[in-house]
């Protein structure tokens, strides 16, 4: 899989409708919710779009015929195998009907030439876990986890005992990142992979 590094547009016409892509890197519905309300041109006649972050993803027509604009936006992500990017398409009608060959064509085309231009980075598969260590050797692990390029610590919560990490793991480092940890705290801590990680 693939993320945009930046955002990037791109602004064609198709039979005198003027169509403008614009691509948006997300980390989560709720950065889908905003950048949608910042970009959807409410003077336009449609703003349709396509995301994806991890496993949830959607699709929406606004108001063209189903089909027609939604998923097509969708299939040139997926073409380009983007996650955590979300894909507006608006259309401002110039007058001519296109039909719905005409429209999945000029939002997909559209949607596609947009994500052509942008500039990409292959995405590393990770997963999240926990971990409880005590104050003696919450440095050591930490250390030790990032510098090795295994882990990131996405979070700290201190208690009277030590300090709980969340941690998002490099998913082929995932067993090593355990043993590290078993071994630097000689047992004393173990890590705690998320549900949905792979066994």
């Amino acid at each position: 899989m693939f993320v945009l590094k930046n955002q990037i547009s791109l602004e064609q016409t198709v039979k005198k409708s003027r169509f403008l892509a614009i691509a948006i890197p997300v980390d989560s519905e709720a950065a889908v919710k905003t950048a949608l309300a910042e970009h959807s041109d409410p003077s336009a006649n449609h703003n349709c779009y396509a995301w994806r972050v991890g496993n949830v993803y959607r699709f929406s027509d606004d108001g063209e015929p189903s089909g027609t604009a939604g998923k097509p936006i969708f299939q040139a992500m997926e073409g380009r195998q983007l996650d955590k990017t979300l894909v507006i398409v608006t259309r401002w009608f110039g007058g001519v009907l296109l039909g719905a060959g005409g429209l999945v064509r000029a939002y997909g085309g559209t949607a596609a030439a947009c994500l052509r231009e942008a500039e990409l980075e292959e995405t590393v598969a990770s997963i999240g876990g926990t971990v409880h260590l005590s104050f003696q050797d919450l440095e050591i692990v930490r250390a030790k986890l990032t510098s090795a390029g295994m882990a990131r610590v996405m979070a700290e919560q201190f208690d009277h005992e030590g300090c709980w990490l969340t941690l998002d793991i490099i998913e082929k480092h995932a067993e090593d990142a355990a043993l590290l940890i078993t071994n630097l705290t000689r047992g004393r801590s173990a890590l705690k992979l998320d549900d949905n990680a792979a066994e």
